[in-house]
């Protein structure tokens, strides 16, 4: 689990009770839907609400979230979440009652924040964000968040190979760093056995591409192979 620097307060900041709320799943699995559907919801109630997105994902738009089928809602970009007091202004967060962050495996300092926010300050914390990689491994810190969380929700998508339920990402490139942001043309959502497959595939074509590309460069006097 990530280190954190927080020491919770003997008594908070004030008399609200705030909570934590996490959302999560796969790519394509109408997480930031779900997200902006609790966030329109609490402000609709009459609270004041604030949306957060990483500075890292300019995909659809500058400063809003956008679900994948074009929803949009405005926000606050910021490249942490240590950042939000200094850019809303003491103020503004102070009158505060919902936060809700979107991609929040983007944010290093997640665990941190959360806790303040919501232990201290008193505020709604909803956050949406993966679970896992490409790999089915961590992704960032949300899976720390889940200790300090009221509520968890697993998301999932739709197979785009047989349409059965979706667990995983699947990533289309060969591409291995972790943090690569994209949509559609870079991921699927897709079920256990077709998640096991198509990382075989993508294997299988890699080297065919890599030994293609030896005989190519052997063929030109570029390279040898020993």
């Amino acid at each position: 689990m990530a280190s954190s620097s927080f020491k919770p307060s003997a008594t908070p900041a004030n008399d609200r009770v705030g909570s934590v709320h996490v959302i999560m799943g796969p790519m394509f699995a109408g997480k930031t839907t779900s997200l902006l559907r609790r966030v329109n919801s609490e402000s609709n109630n009459g609270r004041n609400v604030a949306l957060i997105k990483s500075s890292k994902d300019t995909r659809y738009a500058v400063d809003s979230v956008v679900t994948h089928d074009g929803v949009k809602f405005p926000c606050w970009v910021l490249p942490d979440l240590s950042s939000c007091k200094l850019k809303l202004g003491q103020d503004a967060y102070d009158k505060l009652d919902v936060i809700g962050i979107d991609e929040a495996q983007f944010f290093d300092d997640l665990y941190d924040f959360c806790c303040q926010a919501a232990d201290h300050d008193g505020k709604i914390v909803i956050l949406a964000g993966l679970d896992g990689d490409y790999l089915r491994r961590s992704f960032g810190p949300v899976l720390d968040v889940i200790p300090l969380a009221d509520t968890v929700t697993k998301l999932t998508a739709r197979c785009e190979l047989c349409g059965k339920r979706a667990f995983f990402t699947l990533r289309k490139t060969d591409d291995k760093q972790t943090e690569l942001i994209g949509g559609s043309d870079l991921y699927m959502p897709v079920c256990r056995q077709h998640y096991v497959s198509g990382q075989v595939a993508i294997e299988t074509a890699r080297n065919v591409l890599e030994s293609h590309k030896i005989k190519i460069e052997t063929s030109t006097g570029t390279a040898s192979v020993v």
